[in-house]
């Protein structure tokens, strides 16, 4: 059984890796902190009393199940929002971004040199790009492996499949990876 000690350790040590793979997943921050304590409330809830060993492995489950609910979400909030605007009368052809009017701060990402915003962007976005086309299970994988850093052993439990089908989907994830961004000039 977790303490509560433990369960407050174990949520500050994964809090910024959950964070980070929750932006790479529905690319919006404020979204992505709703996920990661979403996720964070409902283990705490429901599993605080698992042993500490079990943790990872349940954490990493419930928020990705959290990340498709987003999805899930977001789906029929679209349906609807579209269904809605054919009812508007199109007057309004202006838009406004707002993020396009901030002004930078001093030592932010924001603050860099345009040659080198758009150069950091474009290699991101090439990136981003050829990790959504792999096949859904091994993006899960190779996000796991790679980017949680979580060993076979904890990829498979939270998969729900074996630890050979890891090693594979691995395999093939960044095989295709490395011959797509490789293609397009991208060394890493």
């Amino acid at each position: 059984m977790a303490s509560s000690a433990e369960l407050s350790r174990f949520l500050e040590s994964i809090e910024r890796r959950a964070f980070k793979q929750a932006v790479y997943a529905v690319r919006d921050e404020d979204s992505a902190l709703d996920i990661v304590q979403d996720a964070m409330i409902k283990i705490a809830q429901r599993y605080g009393d698992k042993p500490p060993a079990e943790l990872p492995m349940l954490f990493q489950r419930i928020l990705q199940n959290t990340i498709n609910d987003h999805f899930r979400r977001q789906k029929v909030r679209t349906t609807w929002t579209t269904l809605f605007s054919s009812f508007s009368g199109g007057e309004d052809n202006e838009e406004f971004d707002f993020l396009e009017h901030i002004e930078a701060q001093e030592g932010s990402a924001r603050a860099e040199s345009a040659a080198d915003e758009a150069e950091r962007g474009q290699t991101l976005a090439i990136i981003e790009s050829e990790v959504q086309k792999l096949p859904a299970r091994q993006r899960e994988a190779f996000m796991m492996r790679y980017w949680e850093d979580m060993d076979v052993a904890e990829t498979a439990a939270a998969m729900g499949c074996s630890e050979g089908s890891v090693k594979t989907h691995c395999s093939r994830a960044t095989h295709a990876l490395a011959i797509a961004l490789k293609a397009k000039g991208i060394t890493l």
